[in-house]
């Protein structure tokens, strides 16, 4: 009867236990070693980027330009090791880039697709390099031909309801043709509004909703008014609780409103 591992000495059984681990372990190094070198062939480098997207202010070249030298070291990992993370955030670094979707195409090829910051206003000052997008974000870029767009402003955390507030009192206030240039959030929660020839809205404290039910009703009668007083407009303030203050060249006027002016807020 052949005899089984129990019956073979402790320290012979010890030492079968410890051979196989041992082999188990070199195996293990080997598959790793073997997988690393796979990796790591020239044959699974990455010999080409493909950029594409719908974009304006940046183009293959100039991003390639750009992250010449970074993109470099994070390809040196090989095609099946790279970091897909690491290279779209890469991209996203780049100005004018809002989002970037890197995806591997074998056998040795990215497909690097980029969308573009879409602005829409400026963030501050024209001109000062900070713009706001069509989602409301506020992002850098170095200002080119931009003319026209609207000046925003506020808490940068609430750039997206400046924004959200923006839009539809552009649309109330052409009603009456005028043009809504800027529109800024102070840090107590107060609107201001500036139209172009520079008259100031003051807009006070509310709810979207409230905001611009304020603006239709002070849009509404303004025709009336302007025929009455038929200056320009130079500043209103809308923050009365029954109507408006205005002052039209050469003409202030008090308009269903308090003896009192309202404090500042």
């Amino acid at each position: 009867m052949a005899a089984t591992d129990l019956d073979l000495p402790l320290d012979v059984r010890l030492m079968a236990v410890a051979t196989r681990a041992l082999v188990a372990l070199f195996a293990a190094l080997a598959v790793g070693v073997i997988g690393l070198w796979a990796v790591r062939h020239p044959a699974w480098s990455v010999q080409s980027v493909l950029v594409q997207g719908d974009v304006v202010h940046q183009n293959a070249v100039s991003i390639r330009s750009q992250l010449a030298a970074p993109l470099r070291n994070a390809l040196a990992s090989g095609f099946l090791a790279l970091d897909l993370r690491q290279v779209q955030r890469l991209f996203e670094s780049v100005p004018w880039v809002r989002k970037a979707v890197v995806q591997r195409e074998f056998p040795n090829r990215l497909r690097v697709t980029i969308e573009e910051h879409q602005p829409v206003a400026w963030w501050g000052a024209a001109g000062g390099g900070h713009l706001v997008n069509h989602l409301g974000e506020v992002f850098e870029a170095t200002p080119d031909e931009l003319e026209g767009l609207p000046e925003l402003s506020g808490p940068e955390h609430q750039s997206a309801q400046v924004w959200a507030l923006f839009q539809p009192l552009k649309a109330e206030f052409a009603r009456h043709q005028l043009v809504l240039l800027k529109l800024q959030l102070n840090e107590r929660g107060g609107w201001r509004a500036e139209l172009e020839g520079g008259a100031v809205v003051e807009l006070g404290r509310g709810t979207p909703e409230a905001l611009q039910a304020r603006v239709a009703r002070f849009i509404g009668s303004l025709g009336q008014i302007q025929q009455r007083y038929p200056g320009p407009l130079q500043y209103a303030d809308l923050r009365y609780p029954n109507g408006y203050a205005l002052r039209v060249r050469g003409v202030t006027t008090l308009v269903e409103a308090p003896n009192t002016p309202p404090k500042t807020r």
